[in-house]
């Protein structure tokens, strides 16, 4: 099992997805990414929604929690999801938890794919899916989701904020920090206002959930990155100082999109950092 300081640390798969390549790979050109990641017939590449459980120290604490399963047909069909082999409840109960026993989720940021799974339809009225949980999101975030903007808007869904806001599970985050003994929160502003990578540590050993700012192994290289990206250049300037941290000193990364690297070790190669040793959550 791995684990890490007081931490048992446990893959959650909630299902996977698809989104257009070109929108992942920016200004990548389509011969060159195609190689690494292949697309379907409408250009979308495959994606996970492979969430984190935290044990230990008396707390489940769950990062992120994939895009739920209360969206309509047509939205499960433009964004190809699936939950047929891999979803949150399952896989929670495959290591013998229920969503009720979560007393923690810390949420990356409030795209769809990583929180919608924060509430659900019951009886046909919206509610928290995690009665129990109380919820971390970053001050800045926050306020910059219920906000939203024009490019935005399609990702901040009402259906998975509105019921955060009313529930009283909420709990606003400022900075860089440990939140936990051992999980630290790292604000990053490339991607979206204030998003936040979680790193579990302890002397020896560091994991970077690295949610967005590294959505898959092919986005370490330095120009390979989303054009999703509210500000890439600034992407690229975080990329490059987290990757340098993460070499330095010897963390591993645990990819939350990639369809098929979900941890690695990072070094630096010929051309930059390239991943090594990849290889599930259980042989960290």
């Amino acid at each position: 099992m791995a684990r890490i300081g007081s931490y048992n640390l446990h893959t959650i798969e909630t299902g996977r997805f698809g989104l257009d390549g070109g929108a992942m790979f920016g200004i990548v050109p389509k011969p060159l990414w195609e190689k690494r990641i292949g697309a379907d017939e409408l250009n979308r590449i495959p994606l996970h929604a492979r969430c984190l459980l935290l044990e230990g120290n008396g707390r489940l604490i769950l990062i992120d929690n994939g895009i739920g399963s209360k969206q309509d047909e047509k939205f499960n069909k433009i964004y190809a999801v699936d939950t047929s082999t891999m979803e949150l409840d399952a896989s929670l109960a495959a290591i013998g938890v229920h969503r009720n026993d979560i007393t923690d989720v810390i949420l990356t940021h409030l795209h769809f794919d990583h929180c919608g799974g924060s509430t659900e339809i019951v009886d046909g009225r919206l509610q928290v899916a995690f009665p129990a949980a109380t919820f971390h999101v970053q001050d800045a975030h926050w306020d910059w989701a219920m906000g939203s903007n024009v490019r935005e808007k399609a990702s901040f869904l009402p259906e998975n904020l509105d019921p955060l806001a009313a529930s009283g599970q909420l709990n606003l985050v400022s900075g860089r920090h440990d939140l936990f003994p051992g999980v630290e929160m790292i604000p990053v502003d490339g991607h979206t206002k204030a998003m936040q990578l979680v790193r579990v540590h302890d002397e020896r050993h560091s994991l970077l959930y690295t949610a967005d700012l590294l959505p898959t192994h092919a986005h370490l290289s330095p120009a390979w990155n989303m054009g999703y990206d509210l500000w890439p250049m600034t992407t690229i300037d975080e990329k490059a100082l987290l990757l340098e941290e993460a070499i330095r000193g010897g963390w591993q990364l645990y990819f939350e999109h990639d369809p098929t690297v979900s941890l690695c070790s990072v070094v630096e190669g010929k051309r930059g950092p390239e991943i090594a040793d990849a290889r599930p959550l259980s042989d960290l």
